[in-house]
């Protein structure tokens, strides 16, 4: 999502070329895009640069989540679902996706109908297993009755608990992958925020943790964690992955950036172990109040199906 959207302007195609072959040679093998991501460039910028090279990793992309008429669109109608897809797989130059998700829940089509659609790509070879993103535990169970669900993504880091409520045990439960993205925080614990003064396409200037007092609130937590990493050895953003890490082996961190510098960071977490002191001390940096202002903005919260605690600040 870096690469084309939501983040402010985004780095040149050339570079962003460089940054998906640099990670593919470094080791990467899991690459995860969507539809929606800069009304289809990502999966276009995916496509031409690792394309002759597609056996060489796991592609993931996502349906649901759309452009039409130039405009976003929440469809999980069947039609919709397979509309995407084929644009999905144009723009990625493959004839087959090997972890395709609903990007979101569309509340007003049973889930078992989007998920029979994407059933039926699998039956047709052009997709290989299907995943769901920001669904609860309840939705889940009902999808995994019509097929099997091999991954669920969702925000999941040492300040964003919402899978421990109950996504995290039900895919242990049902033998699901669980991915999570956004591992860093938006940025917020690698050292990439410290003010609102965002561009002018930076989804994080309309998301309520991430502007004004609530975030002159949160940075005293961010301040905290970044001293335990120097303790640790590390850096924030490794910190925060070694600590994803640490959740089950069935979890698996996502991070998203636009340098190579960052990703080599970012790749230095596998080596970074959480004893658990460690992992006591982050818990109390990060516990009840710590973080401050809803995950999202309400027009996208109304999109989100994952549990909420009781107290937790919705917009």
């Amino acid at each position: 999502m870096n690469l084309n959207h939501a983040y402010g302007k985004p780095p040149s195609r050339e570079d962003g070329a460089a940054l998906l072959t640099h990670a593919l040679d470094t080791g990467v093998t899991f690459f995860d895009t969507a539809a929606l991501y800069g009304m289809g460039e990502s999966e276009r910028l995916v496509g031409a640069t690792l394309g002759h090279r597609r056996g060489e990793f796991t592609l993931a992309s996502k349906c649901v989540l759309d452009i039409r008429d130039g405009k976003r669109s929440l469809d999980g109608s069947p039609a919709a679902i397979a509309t995407t897809l084929e644009g999905s797989l144009k723009r990625l130059g493959t004839e087959h996706i090997d972890l395709y998700y609903l990007h979101r829940l569309d509340r007003d089509v049973p889930i078992e109908e989007s998920v029979g659609a994407l059933a039926r790509a699998v039956e047709a070879g052009k997709i290989g297993a299907i995943g769901l993103s920001e669904m609860s535990a309840a939705t889940i169970r009902r999808a995994h009755a019509v097929h099997p669900i091999a991954a669920v993504q969702s925000e999941y880091s040492c300040v964003v608990r919402n899978p421990e409520i109950a996504v995290l045990d039900t895919c242990r439960e049902l033998g699901i992958g669980f991915v999570a993205f956004s591992p860093v925080a938006r940025g917020l614990l690698a050292g990439a925020v410290r003010s609102d003064d965002y561009g002018a396409t930076d989804l994080r200037a309309s998301m309520p943790r991430f502007t004004g007092e609530n975030l002159r609130h949160n940075l005293i937590a961010v301040t905290a964690f970044d001293a335990l990493a120097r303790e640790v050895g590390c850096t924030p953003a490794q910190l925060s992955m070694a600590w994803l890490l640490s959740r089950g082996d069935h979890v698996v961190p996502i991070p998203g950036t636009r340098s190579i510098a960052h990703l080599d960071e970012d790749l230095g977490a596998a080596s970074v172990a959480i004893t658990p002191e460690v992992a006591a001390r982050i818990d109390a940096i990060c516990a009840k109040d710590a973080i401050r202002g809803a995950r999202y903005p309400a027009a996208m919260q109304a999109q989100i199906d994952t549990e909420t605690f009781a107290d937790e600040e919705l917009a």
